[in-house]
């Protein structure tokens, strides 16, 4: 099939080459002219692995990066993956996603008349969002004679396995309101589908979006109920791993999202839960359970900070963070814990350096070098520190052993479960 994919980011650049990939010819559309020459290069914009390899294989055969609209109506889909970034009030703004729409319906306005086009939102929005996607898509729109209609396909991608996520789902879910919009996307993901006997769920467009954002709500409120669990855990001086390692063995519960640490982040969890709440509030109902898995989260960098205060004074001292981003295999540091504990640390008067194999420039966005140092290694950030915390669980942590050796004050508050105990070192976790 001719796909159009406007918008690339995590999702619009992982949606382009995996559905090249799986054979069709795709368009990504992107205003940013650098992100689309990038793309043109055979290289992804963003850290995500396996990306640049399905890019470099299908650019200039099956794959196209573009700033123009032009061509839009030639495809027979066009996915809208644009961000919806969160409002101070938790709520998203649907501003560049119905700016989007609307840009692709005045593409879709000289259609013809006998043809059908399917628009299909790939962006994470609430049910009532999609009134006015589709009223913005109709502006633009106009009078068109042709068949152009509205679905959803929520991802359910995790940033760092994205690729694999995609090419392996535990499930597809299609949005319509028509036999033949549903038509349309079951041929399109037919080969992926039959090739991994992945279940689909067919539904109307705005359950299909309730569905990605229960599924994250579900998933957060697990981690932040194992966090609350850990903290009692650690009051109690027991270890929170091994009280939930036999939790986890209940077929009822399961032993995902289980590892209780300093808390999740990232664009989707934080966004799509106040996104929820707010949403929920909108209509007259106050979500408690969702309300306390964020207030739980948003806690455990203060705890972990804590626990480092009661073995060093920091102010003047300088304390290195293993790890920027938000988790390992990806440079995207949204609502990262290493966020709120470096803020914590220079409240407290700490020269703070900070250390990631990946997120160290996107990082410098949010605290330019002038307020941290940024080391090229963790050995780097150890030498001369006073303590450590850990917010990042990347594998290369596992394998430090003397580099804290080299500590000013070898104390060492892991957030991630991440650092073996060992001689020589002070060392807590923040569960267990």
């Amino acid at each position: 099939m001719n796909v159009n994919v406007v918008g690339s980011g995590y999702v619009g650049t992982t949606l382009a080459g995996c559905l090249a990939e799986m054979g069709h010819e795709v368009t990504a559309i992107d205003i940013d002219e650098s992100v689309v020459e990038t793309i043109n290069e055979g290289r992804a914009p963003l850290h995500e692995p396996g990306l640049d390899e399905l890019l470099a294989e299908h650019v200039g055969s099956r794959l196209r990066a573009t700033t123009s609209y032009a061509d839009l109506a030639d495809a027979d889909l066009t996915f809208l993956a644009i961000g919806t970034p969160s409002r101070p009030d938790g709520s998203i703004d649907l501003g560049p996603l119905s700016a989007a729409a609307e840009m692709v319906g005045e593409a879709l306005s000289g259609i013809d008349g006998d043809r059908e086009h399917l628009v299909v939102v790939k962006s994470t929005i609430t049910p009532p969002g999609l009134d006015r996607i589709r009223e913005a898509l109709a502006t633009g729109l106009g009078d068109v004679a042709g068949d152009v209609e509205l679905a959803t396909n929520p991802e359910f991608l995790r940033e760092g396995t994205a690729v694999a996520d995609f090419q392996d789902p535990d499930k597809v879910v299609f949005g319509t309101e028509s036999a033949s919009a549903l038509a349309a996307l079951e041929e399109l993901y037919a080969p992926l589908i039959e090739s991994t006997d992945s279940p689909v769920v067919r539904t109307d467009p705005e359950t299909a979006m309730l569905i990605k954002y229960a599924n994250n709500a579900f998933l957060a409120t697990k981690i932040s109920l194992a966090n609350d669990l850990g903290n009692v855990s650690k009051e109690f001086g027991l270890d929170a791993y091994e009280v939930m390692e036999a939790v986890g063995l209940d077929d009822r519960i399961g032993a995902q999202f289980l590892r209780s640490g300093v808390g999740w982040g990232g664009s989707c969890f934080p966004k799509d839960v106040n996104a929820l709440i707010s949403s929920a509030r909108e209509v007259g109902y106050e979500p408690p359970l969702l309300t306390a898995a964020v207030e739980v989260n948003d806690r455990q960098p203060e705890r972990l900070l804590a626990l480092l205060d009661e073995h060093v004074d920091v102010a003047g001292q300088r304390v290195a963070v293993l790890g920027l981003a938000f988790k390992p295999g990806t440079d995207d540091v949204r609502n990262s814990r290493a966020i709120p504990l470096i803020e914590g640390l220079l409240e407290r008067g700490a020269v703070v350096v900070g250390y990631d194999p990946v997120a160290t420039e996107t990082m410098r966005e949010v605290f330019p070098g002038t307020e941290i140092e940024y080391a090229d290694s963790a050995a780097d950030a150890l030498a001369g520190a006073s303590g450590a915390v850990v917010a990042t669980d990347w594998d290369e942590f596992t394998a430090l052993d003397g580099e804290f050796d080299a500590m000013a004050e070898p104390v060492v508050v892991d957030g991630r479960r991440i650092i073996e105990r060992r001689e020589g070192i002070t060392y807590e976790g923040l569960t267990w």
